[in-house]
């Protein structure tokens, strides 16, 4: 994997290869570290306004579960009554 100069946004150029009767990339172990992902994980494409970018976390989700924990937070007491 070469790192592809630029303005900070790309870091590597990959080749789109066949597999199977589908067309994919292979990202470098670099590339997984970085990510903190490895084989097995699912990643998400998410489009940005420059194109598209990929994932660990569904920045969707991400969000939801941010909204809840602040909810869970507020509301602990009765959430905790309401367990027993």
């Amino acid at each position: 994997m070469a790192p592809v100069a630029g303005e900070g946004q790309v870091i590597a150029a990959l080749k789109l290869r066949a597999i199977g009767n589908s067309v994919g990339v292979v990202l470098p172990k670099e590339l997984l570290n970085e990510l903190g992902v490895g084989e097995g994980d699912a990643l998400f494409v998410v489009r940005v306004p420059y194109g598209i970018a990929l994932a660990k976390a569904d920045p969707a989700f991400e969000h939801d579960m941010e909204v809840a924990r602040r909810q869970m937070k507020r509301w602990h007491n009765v959430l905790r009554e309401l367990a027993k």
